[in-house]
């Protein structure tokens, strides 16, 4: 990926850069361990993340992702795409989802079988970790990126 705002000028720093590669792989092996057809026991795919700061490029967010596949005879297929999308547009109708969700969510109670009262829910809404990559969610609580599991 190649960024020229905030984001690529914050993930320039190594540590920054080492969060984002961790959330990314997380979701990566997330997704592969969803589908057991795919590869088996201890298989996954190559996957290597580079995001560059490149201040030229602006709030553009400029994507190229190669996918390498076996086929017929040991030969090999490889497609490759190249995207170009503004950064913050693309985030304002997760940014918008959320906000409804959340307000949604603090008008709603519930109450489990057996319970006498109605509460409402955690302050850490957990249902809107389908949205996110790396959701921060209750001690306990199960995240599940891939979704296809969900």
């Amino acid at each position: 990926n190649h960024l020229g705002n905030n984001d690529g000028k914050n993930l320039s720093a190594p540590k920054q850069f080492r969060s984002k590669e961790i959330s990314k792989s997380n979701v990566v092996d997330d997704m592969v361990a969803s589908n057991g057809i795919l590869y088996g026991e201890g298989e996954g795919p190559d996957h290597c993340v580079v995001i560059k700061y490149v201040p030229y490029v602006g709030d553009s967010k400029r994507a190229m992702d190669e996918y390498t596949s076996e086929i017929f005879m040991g030969g090999t297929n490889t497609i490759v795409m190249h995207n170009t999308c503004e950064d913050s547009l693309l985030a304002v109708p997760l940014i918008i989802d959320l906000v409804c969700l959340g307000e949604l969510t603090e008008r709603m109670t519930l109450k489990q079988a057996g319970e006498a009262d109605f509460h409402g829910f955690h302050s850490v809404l957990s249902l809107l970790s389908y949205l996110l990559k790396a959701p921060l969610v209750p001690t306990g609580a199960p995240v599940i990126n891939a979704l296809f599991k969900q």
